[in-house]
């Protein structure tokens, strides 16, 4: 009599090992006799993928003075494109002119400088018409204010970003200074338009413009990251920012030309950067003002130094802005 805890055999799925080898994961043994215990041949095995190799990534506050990392930005070359386009859309967002601001601002500047000095002080102008070089000093004067303003707010500004998630912390001010980049070339769109009403015509000088707008753009972004720094420690440097744009205006030849600059003293005004990038647009566009020379290596100078002096200080702080801000 069949015991009544006996049970009969169920049928089973197919063996495992009946099965072709599909992934790296599944382990092949070879026997003696050079088959494998799968059933397949060992050169079946030799063309299963290699496994999957893990990435660790250790994240380490920075230590010393150490500079940039250019290929640890590149990685972060995505999120750049996204905190640019963020800056620009909500710049103009709910806007009735939008980018129309980009060029409102200069010509109003322009009209103010063309009435009170160009027709009652009888500033000279060398030559060219007053409004159209001013206006040419405008251009790169106004890419330099408007992102050295946002660059030193940054980080203020992403407080959360800062806070709660890793990346490489110079991406703020360096997005804030290139989301003006697109107001700088409506601006100089609308210089092209004004020098045809004028009648004024640019010569072969015009390729030298590119570099005199990257040279605008480094000096914003080499004070930008300074104040963004200083900023995260003391507050005060917001409320100075604004000041000192004001007296900047004017201590730069933004109104005159450096022809009204004293000779003996030229060489000491030029350590202002802004004098080589106003001085070189105007040579560039309107032949006027004296060529790029001696003023304009010393800015170029002081550039350089203010930059890796500001980067190297900049990373010199990180590790502490998220406990700080």
């Amino acid at each position: 009599m069949a015991s009544r805890w006996s049970r009969t055999p169920v049928p089973t799925r197919k063996r495992d090992y009946d099965r072709p080898v599909t992934s790296a994961t599944d382990s092949v043994t070879a026997d003696p006799a050079g088959a494998t215990s799968n059933g397949h041949d060992a050169g079946a095995a030799s063309t299963a993928a290699p496994p999957l190799q893990k990435r660790f990534v250790r994240v380490e506050p920075t230590h010393g003075w150490r500079g940039l990392h250019g290929r640890h930005l590149w990685e972060y070359r995505e999120l750049l494109y996204f905190l640019v386009w963020r800056d620009i859309k909500v710049r103009y967002k709910q806007t009735s002119i939008g980018v129309f601001w980009a060029v409102l601002q200069p010509l109003l500047l322009m009209g103010i400088f063309t009435l009170f000095l160009g027709r009652i002080a009888r500033v000279s102008s060398s030559g060219a018409p007053y409004a159209l070089m001013s206006y040419t000093a405008l251009v790169p004067w106004t890419l330099f204010a408007s992102a050295l303003s946002q660059s030193s707010e940054s980080m203020l500004k992403s407080t959360s970003l800062v806070e709660k998630v890793y990346f490489p912390r110079i991406l703020l001010p360096l997005a804030s200074a290139l989301s003006f980049v697109v107001d700088f070339v409506i601006a100089f769109a609308l210089l092209l338009v004004l020098m045809a009403i004028y009648g004024v015509y640019p010569s072969e000088r015009i390729l030298l413009i590119p570099f005199f707008s990257l040279f605008a753009f480094v000096v914003a972004l080499s004070f930008g990251i300074m104040f963004a720094t200083l900023n995260v420690r003391y507050r005060d440097v917001r409320y100075a920012i604004p000041l000192l744009v004001q007296v900047w205006l004017f201590a730069s030849p933004v109104a005159y030309s450096t022809n009204l600059v004293p000779k003996a003293w030229r060489d000491v005004y030029a350590l202002n950067p802004m004098v080589g990038v106003i001085e070189g647009f105007r040579w560039s566009m309107l032949r006027v003002g004296p060529a790029p020379g001696v003023m304009t290596a010393v800015s170029i100078a002081a550039v350089l130094v203010l930059l890796v002096g500001s980067v190297l200080y900049f990373q010199r702080t990180e590790r502490s802005f998220a406990d700080v801000i």
